[in-house]
């Protein structure tokens, strides 16, 4: 056998030196080529994640930092304590109506009469407490089962009968402001007690610092416990689940928004008590979607009828019970929006409040062609439409603008749904 050559060179570091023991020759070119693949895995991700409708919320949320940045840019009072809390306020009334109207996109269909509704159930109760001297809670009950009867009879026509939605709704939207106008008779207007039950709703807070706070911590607390056991059973089962880490730092960034938001409202006035109503029944209802046997009855039918009346669900009760769902939402949003301005009158539940509690779902991230969509799409729509009109009203620009950048922000997450049910299509998926 040959010997080893003596000539042969001895491995030599980056400087043509035998580099030191523990120490590693230098790797200059790599890097890089490494940082661009590192880009290139992330880009391909994003896409992919597009492609299959998985980006979930983070369109939206970015979309309303860059609303916030630039109408701070522009006016320093915008993300004051004061203009932040009233924000908080003006989101709720329009934003309950649009929760019903998650419901009803879910399974591919529409409600045009979410407007008229929420302005005759101000009208009844109105009518009923103030007029006749009923107590206010149960006139508030029984306007709110008024909402609940009218979505029934929408959902009736729709399920049983077969007639399409948007016809159904159009004409409840026509008869349910007619019948509005006849409640409320000549006088047009009633006044509601500034100190009673609905008034209450929207201009009571909670100043003790304790409570945002501990709305924040708790909500933070909820959160990980959610997300840790469903990472357990998907786990459990056998299907891709979020790691411990990933948990954690989303916990972590909720809690710092959670917080932030409790600072923020604790330099005014506090918590208010409609911000509490509004998040409790948001959580409450994507609990009913998202962990109930019925919630996932309504996402199979948006996901094709057919299929979901083969797979033994009750095709006509789901569909009744959603535009029931939507009818008391718009309901409880007409008795906040009443609230807010202390009247019932014959303007209620007009203007653009049908055209923002849609928009507000669809901006969210629900899709218009039913199966996608969650209640907290409704929070984060309403936001973006009424942070929005905030910042157009601390600048003075006329309403007009408003509209068009609210119509320009609502085809963006339009076309957005469309291209990613397009592109589901083309693979197989939708």
């Amino acid at each position: 056998m040959r010997g080893t050559p003596k000539n042969r060179r001895a491995p030599t570091g980056t400087d043509g030196e035998k580099p030191t023991d523990g120490e590693k020759p230098t790797a200059r070119g790599p890097r890089p080529a490494a940082l661009a693949q590192g880009c290139r895995t992330f880009i391909e991700d994003v896409r992919n994640r597009l492609t299959a409708g998985e980006l979930g919320a983070v369109p939206v949320v970015l979309g309303l930092l860059v609303i916030w940045i630039v109408f701070q840019g522009l006016n320093g009072a915008f993300l004051s304590p004061r203009n932040l809390s009233n924000l908080s306020l003006d989101i709720v009334g329009t934003g309950l109506i649009a929760v019903g109207i998650v419901f009803v996109l879910l399974i591919a269909e529409l409600d045009l009469a979410v407007g008229s509704v929420s302005g005759l159930a101000a009208a009844v109760f109105a009518v009923l407490s103030v007029r006749n001297g009923m107590p206010e809670w149960l006139a508030l009950v029984i306007a709110v089962l008024t909402g609940a009867a009218i979505g029934a009879v929408h959902g009736f026509f729709v399920a049983r009968v077969g007639v399409p939605s948007f016809v159904v709704t159009l004409a409840g939207l026509l008869g349910w402001n007619g019948l509005m106008l006849y409640v409320l008779g000549a006088s047009g207007t009633i006044n509601l007690d500034d100190q009673g039950l609905v008034a209450t709703l929207t201009s009571h807070y909670f100043h003790h610092a304790a409570a945002a706070y501990g709305l924040a911590a708790v909500g933070s607390i909820v959160f990980f416990l959610a997300s840790y056991q469903e990472a357990r059973r998907r786990k459990a089962a056998g299907v891709p689940s979020r790691q411990l880490r990933e948990i954690a730092v989303r916990t972590a960034l909720l809690a710092v928004i959670a917080f932030a938001a409790a600072a923020v409202l604790n330099h005014f006035q506090g918590l208010p008590l409609a911000l509490l109503i509004f998040l409790l029944t948001i959580i409450c209802l994507d609990f009913v979607l998202r962990r109930t046997p019925y919630g996932r009855q309504v996402f199979s039918l948006g996901g094709g009828l057919e299929a979901a009346r083969r797979a033994g669900i009750n095709v006509v009760w789901v569909r009744i019970s959603v535009f029931m769902v939507s009818g008391t939402m718009a309901a409880i949003g007409g008795l906040f929006l009443a609230s807010r301005i202390t009247s019932a009158s014959q303007t209620s539940g007009s203007g653009n409040l049908l055209l923002n509690a849609i928009a507000a779902a669809v901006i969210g991230g629900t899709s218009l062609y039913g199966g996608r969509g969650r209640t907290w799409s409704a929070l984060l729509g309403i936001l973006v439409i009424q942070s929005i009109a905030s910042g157009m009203a601390l600048l003075g620009i006329q309403a007009a603008v408003q509209f068009m950048i609210t119509g320009g922000v609502l085809l963006a997450a339009v076309v957005l749904d469309s291209l990613t049910r397009r592109s589901q299509k083309a693979r197989g998926w939708a």
